[in-house]
């Protein structure tokens, strides 16, 4: 009788804020135990190490001569990621990255090339991917409620009131800019939602007044026409930030709110076969909003509302498109209000977690891969560039932006 396997012993390097937050949120994780916490601060790392009662080591280094170490949590700033990763996975580890994965794609693509020489997994914190409105937008495309999006937009004003002048977030040498250490997170939703690699972008980048830049926009082209549109700001207070996602598949919109979403709000016209489908949605709430690792915390919601013949039954035409589309049909899908972004936040970081736990134990891909921390990184480099150049630059996949 084969018993249940070892669990996946994990070493954090890092121990700032963020790392206490994941650590809490990965907290009983099945299949997971922390094994050691280093930092090049001693305080730093004896302080979280007591706090899980784990030893406090000086560095990476040190984490790896530990036998009990099969995983490495990177959680430094963006410019360390590709080295300590690499360094990782030459050590035999699997790594659970911080985006970005690297802060270029040169070293972005050393580091997957390095996880499929290695074969050992990958995972990049993309929490987009865990979250559970996203992957029921994914479920209801693939199941043809949706049509897949034409359009992808994503307007981020975004608080700056914890990054003074002197912070790392506003050097590119530590951060790869805005575009890089925060971006990267949408250009990967983005993607999973489109369902393909960006080919070219179009950027603009605007600095304040005697300070660095704090805003970026970019039109990123998929294949097939269809185009994404990023704007990021750092410029507000937090009771003043605003994020918005906005999906247009043609004959339906979808809105979602909050850079950690939340809530979810579908317009949509369809036929007889359609607004029965999604009259049943709301019975398969759980299954829709299903994530493994994601633990729902039971307010979760799923609305929907059919009104019957409300545009009538004469033939609707979009971009050359007949469709006999009678009925609107609104849906809301509510986790559980703005009260519970710090909820939802932890949770799809938990369930980022799992996903190394299930990949390792099984054998399979993990959902935010080291080709999925690629792909964002070329495309927010190439956004840099065409930011600074004011130029197009198509997105390469192996050593930087043309």
């Amino acid at each position: 009788m084969t018993g249940a396997p070892a669990p996946v012993g994990v070493g954090l390097v890092g121990c700032g804020g963020f790392a206490e937050f994941v650590l809490d949120a990965v907290a009983g994780l099945p299949g997971l135990r922390l094994a050691a916490v280093a930092d090049p601060s001693r305080e730093r790392a004896e302080r979280l190490g007591a706090r899980h009662g784990v030893p406090a080591l000086a560095g990476l280094d040190e984490l790896l001569t530990r036998d009990d170490v099969s995983a490495v949590l990177i959680a430094t700033p963006p410019a360390t990621h590709a080295a300590m990763a690499t360094t990782a996975l030459r050590a035999g580890r699997h790594v659970f990255c911080e985006k970005p994965l690297a802060t270029t794609t040169e070293d972005a693509a050393a580091v997957a090339r390095e996880a499929d020489r290695a074969g050992r997994v990958l995972v990049v914190d993309h929490v987009l991917r865990y979250n559970p409105l996203l992957r029921a937008v994914r479920r209801l495309t693939d199941r043809g409620l949706l049509a897949p999006p034409r359009r992808f937009l994503f307007e981020n004003d975004a608080s700056d009131e914890d990054l003074g002048p002197g912070h790392w977030f506003w050097d590119p040498e530590h951060s790869g800019g805005i575009f890089v250490e925060h971006g990267v997170h949408f250009f990967d939703a983005a993607r999973e939602l489109i369902g393909s690699d960006p080919v070219s972008v179009r950027a603009t980048a605007v600095a304040r007044p005697g300070g660095p830049v704090d805003m970026v926009s970019a039109d990123v082209v998929h294949p097939g026409g269809v185009l994404a549109s990023h704007l990021h700001s750092f410029t507000h207070a937090h009771r003043a930030e605003r994020q918005l996602m906005r999906l247009d598949h043609g004959f339906a919109e979808t809105r979602i709110s909050g850079w950690i979403p939340v809530r979810a709000e579908i317009s949509a016209w369809t036929d007889d076969e359609g607004a029965r489908s999604w009259e049943g949605i709301p019975e398969e709430a759980g299954a829709l909003l299903a994530v493994d690792g994601f633990r729902p915390h039971g307010e979760e919601s799923v609305t929907v509302r059919v009104e019957r013949d409300a545009g009538g039954a004469a033939p609707a035409r979009g971009r050359g498109e007949p469709r006999t589309v009678p009925h609107h049909v609104r849906v809301v899908v509510d986790l559980g209000g703005e009260a519970r972004k710090p909820y939802v936040y932890a949770q799809s970081v938990r369930a980022a977690m799992a996903d190394l736990v299930r990949a390792v134990s099984e054998g399979t891909a993990p959902v935010a891969d080291a080709r999925s921390g690629l792909s964002a990184v070329a495309v927010a480099e190439a956004a840099t560039v065409a930011a600074r150049t004011g130029r197009d630059q198509a997105v390469t996949y192996d050593g930087g932006a043309a």
